[in-house]
């Protein structure tokens, strides 16, 4: 799969740590919003555009940074 043209980069802060959004813009004009947290571990969004898919991307990235937390907890 294609991840398209790479048009946006930044470092949200999140309860004191760091991570790195990517966007990039597929060939259809849509966008897709990635976060890695390890090798094999990403959280991917998509939206229509820039705006939308930061603003989908900064509401749902808490959450699986906490599901996160609460599975290595729960080893």
């Amino acid at each position: 799969m294609d991840a398209g043209t790479l048009i946006h980069s930044e470092q949200l802060d999140i309860r004191g740590r760091r991570y790195e959004v990517v966007v990039f813009q597929r060939a259809n004009g849509s966008h897709v919003a990635r976060t890695v947290f390890a090798p094999g571990d990403v959280i991917m969004n998509d939206a229509p555009s820039l705006e939308a898919v930061l603003a989908k991307h900064q509401r749902l990235l808490p959450l699986a940074i906490d599901s996160r937390e609460l599975r290595a907890e729960s080893r």
